[in-house]
């Protein structure tokens, strides 16, 4: 009988788990800047409009680094990404129509789940690694302060909040596994 071995640290540019981490990094990105531009082609000429887009164009940056980062480490990218791209407009429109609320339900429970999983990848990843977990760090500290802005902004009293944020986290931890494998 033959144990598998657990996954390796993290520790270098070679190694195949800093390819997964920055094939799902990539794609979780792609999906949050699509979750923005569904939520502001239903929202932006709402009062939410603007702190909509302050969190998009934080997106975009993330979305653009790690895209550089792929490129630079020759990574492949994930095939999921057109259905992430369709996926993460559906969501944010979606919960957009459902009211600004929900709107901001989602954003929480997508950084709730985003702030674990950069967690787990900045812990994991060693010295020579420091400038990507420096990265992940920042990007992190963002997505918690999204988190905490949907929050001030009446989030949890979304109609059906624990069943929505529930969904919605679930959906997000489908998608990062699948990302990182596929």
């Amino acid at each position: 009988m033959t144990e598998r071995s657990p996954e390796p640290k993290a520790d270098n540019a070679d190694g195949e788990g800093v390819a997964r981490m920055l094939r799902v990094d990539q794609a979780g990105e792609l999906g949050a800047v699509r979750i923005y531009q569904g939520q502001m082609a239903v929202l932006g000429r709402t009062a939410s409009g603007p702190l909509i887009e302050k969190m998009a164009a934080q997106e975009r940056h993330h979305l653009e680094t790690f895209n550089r980062l792929v490129g630079e480490r020759q990574v492949r990218p994930t095939v999921l990404s057109p259905l992430w791209h369709v996926a993460g407009f559906a969501l944010g429109a979606a919960t957009a129509l459902l009211g600004e609320r929900a709107a901001m339900a989602c954003t929480v429970a997508v950084e709730e789940t985003i702030d674990a999983h950069y967690a787990g990848q900045a812990e994991r990843l060693g010295e020579t690694e420091a400038p990507l977990r420096d990265t992940i760090e920042t990007f992190r500290a963002e997505e918690v302060e999204h988190r905490d802005i949907a929050l001030a902004h009446d989030a949890e009293r979304a109609a059906g909040y624990p069943v929505l944020s529930s969904a919605i986290k679930a959906g997000c931890r489908v998608a990062i596994w699948l990302s990182e494998r596929i």
